[in-house]
């Protein structure tokens, strides 16, 4: 089990957004799903990402990345959508199964 906790951690670290200052879920695909979880964020929690966003393009268009000690660790990285974002496919779902009857 430690061993499989090491390679993700070690794979979120090579995927490299953790150096702009990213999340996990800043990363996702913005599919129709993702974008109604989007709108049932908190504020709070919205502005959060879209500052996260901003800054991750600042430095991509920099060539440069956070100091060491500002990356987000795979430990501290929360899934903040994902419980959104299950609720919204939950709904998409539940309304097909509806429509097929």
């Amino acid at each position: 089990m430690l061993t499989f906790q090491l390679t993700l951690a070690w794979y979120y670290n090579a995927a490299g957004f953790n150096k702009l200052g990213l999340m996990r879920d800043d990363t996702l695909y913005e599919d129709d799903d993702v974008k109604e979880a989007l709108k049932r964020l908190p504020e709070h929690l919205y502005n959060e990402r879209m500052f996260r966003i901003k800054r991750a393009l600042d430095l991509s268009l920099k060539h440069q990345i956070l100091p060491k000690d500002q990356w987000v660790k795979y430990e501290e990285d929360k899934h903040y959508l994902e419980p959104y974002l299950k609720e919204v496919i939950r709904e998409r779902l539940e309304r097909e199964a509806w429509n097929k009857k």
